[in-house]
């Protein structure tokens, strides 16, 4: 019989890293990651000009601490001399974070499916079954765009399959989508003199909100401001893309304002993603909004044992849809573990100090969505 771990965290993304290095810190004596390419592997696919739109920054020594951190004390600020990280630098950070703490990682493990009988979780993958009492879920959204979603979006390349806005030829493109990925594709074709129309249900370019996942970031604002005056961008707002044609020239792009585009070369998606819980289906149970529903340590309400870690969590109106979100609720999930396992907890005095524990969310000021 193969050996029974304590917890399997499947990602070694963000939050993989974060979680597990909490784990370490409680000396769970048996925990294991299991990553399908690399550490960090959706950020090493992001297109190459993208950055993060959260500045990084390090002032530890005054309480705060960097955004874009997965545990206290750290910062990619620091780490990398870098305001924006690439997605490149930024795996680089978390693979130092994992080297730090000594991390147990099985890469190029992709997970195929996971069940449970009793109190045990047999965890089936390309390099054999796992078992384990705990799983925590943070294989991330990145590596799994939404490719379908409108009739003929397959016509179209998603942002996430574009290594390089350098490479992509042409002059004279249709966006789909005006949140963060659409707008940044927006500007690096624009710095490149290419034409650009960005089709959005929402004028998130015109909200007057703080947060980042309702209205355009201040640093993706800044950096496309003036292209609004110009000719290589043109905005079509509270539009929907019904449905993309192929003609014999290029591509129709149907709206629902009756309005059709189009566009010689193949539309570019920024329609988001469809997430990774798709792969556990069978052990979660989703509300209205399509979230897989959690309780309050974020366990999974259809399969104890199970946690779900990272952007696809959500509570109500909280979406953890960012790196400062979501790693509040790494100690909240390693608590509720390390209760039950008997681990030393002590260590989560300091994630509180650290702010990087958020278990009443009756203390968060925002309702958001992404």
């Amino acid at each position: 019989m193969s050996k029974i771990y304590d917890v399997i965290v499947v990602g070694a993304g963000p939050s993989g890293i974060g979680v597990a290095a909490l784990l370490q810190q409680m000396n769970c004596p048996s925990y294991l990651i299991l990553e399908k390419e690399e550490v960090g592997a959706s950020f090493l696919r992001w297109p190459k000009e993208m950055r993060f739109i959260t500045p990084s920054f390090p002032a530890q020594g005054f309480g705060q601490t960097d955004l874009n951190a997965v545990v206290p004390k750290s910062s990619p600020a620091y780490t990398l001399d870098m305001e924006h990280p690439t997605g490149e630098a930024y795996a680089e950070y978390l693979d130092v974070v994992a080297d730090h703490f000594t991390l147990p990682i099985e890469k190029g493990v992709k997970v195929n499916q996971i069940h449970k009988k009793d109190d045990t979780f047999s965890i089936d993958t390309t390099q054999g079954s796992y078992q384990s009492h705990y799983v925590i879920w943070a294989a991330g959204q990145y590596q799994y765009p939404d490719l379908k979603p409108f009739p003929g979006a397959e016509l179209g390349v998603h942002n996430s399959l574009i290594p390089s806005w350098q490479e992509l030829e042409g002059d004279d493109f249709i966006i789909i989508g005006g949140y963060e990925s659409g707008m940044d594709a927006a500007f690096h074709l624009g710095r490149l003199g290419k034409r650009t129309t960005v089709i959005a249900k929402t004028n998130t370019w015109e909200l007057d909100n703080s947060d980042p996942s309702i209205a355009l970031s201040t640093y993706t604002y800044g950096r496309i401001r003036h292209l609004f005056d110009s000719d290589l961008l043109r905005v079509v707002g509270n539009t929907a893309v019904t449905r993309i044609e192929a003609v014999s020239s290029g591509y129709d792009v149907y709206t629902s304002s009756g309005k059709v585009y189009f566009t010689t070369e193949r539309p570019i998606l920024a329609t988001g993603f469809s997430g990774s819980t798709t792969t556990i289906e069978n052990l979660v149970t989703r509300g209205k909004h399509d979230e897989v529903l959690v309780n309050d340590t974020d366990e999974a309400v259809a399969t104890t044992g199970l946690f779900l870690a990272g952007p696809e969590l959500r509570h109500d109106d909280h979406i953890f849809c960012y790196i400062y979100k979501f790693r509040q609720r790494f100690a909240v999930i390693a608590e509720t573990i390390g209760y039950q396992l008997n681990l030393d907890l002590s260590i989560l005095e300091e994630y509180k100090r650290e702010n990087f524990y958020l278990k009443d969310l009756s203390m968060c000021g925002e309702r958001c969505q992404c």
